[in-house]
């Protein structure tokens, strides 16, 4: 009887989890993603390079491989999709850059509005052997 019980327990408990939790969006393109088919290898590599070289907007320190946050879900078919359509690496990485800004960009272009970014390692760590200098000149 009271195996019955539990196997009753277990099949109407059972389905009611599954309710709640979505494995993935109900968006078709999102989808889609993880099942994108190529016409070739070479198209394959060089989407997969791409989509590792861009950083998610969403999430600090992912790349849109490695996230799994809708929007990059999103970019990474946007990319495989406009991989697939000829685009070239340049144009892909211009229309990502269009949209985000540099922040996308593992490597932001040296320009007026990173060069803060840039100098700022240089001038600590100029500041930190000048001050290495003058206590090694001191003893």
């Amino acid at each position: 009887m009271l195996l019955r019980l539990v196997f009753f327990l277990f099949f109407i408990v059972s389905p009611l989890q599954s309710w709640g939790s979505v494995p993935f969006s109900s968006s078709e393109g999102v989808n889609a993603v993880e099942f994108f088919e190529f016409d070739s290898d070479q198209q394959q590599r060089m989407a997969t390079e791409l989509a590792k070289s861009l950083r998610c907007p969403q999430c600090q320190n992912q790349n849109l491989i490695e996230s799994n946050s809708p929007i990059a879900k999103d970019l990474r078919f946007k990319v495989f999709v406009m991989v697939k359509e000829g685009k070239s690496e340049q144009e892909i990485v211009d229309y990502m850059v269009e949209r985000f800004g540099d922040f996308v960009l593992y490597q932001p272009p040296f320009k007026v509005q990173t060069w803060l970014l840039w100098l700022t390692p240089v001038v600590i760590l100029s500041l930190f052997l000048i001050y290495a200098a003058r206590l090694v000149r001191r003893k």
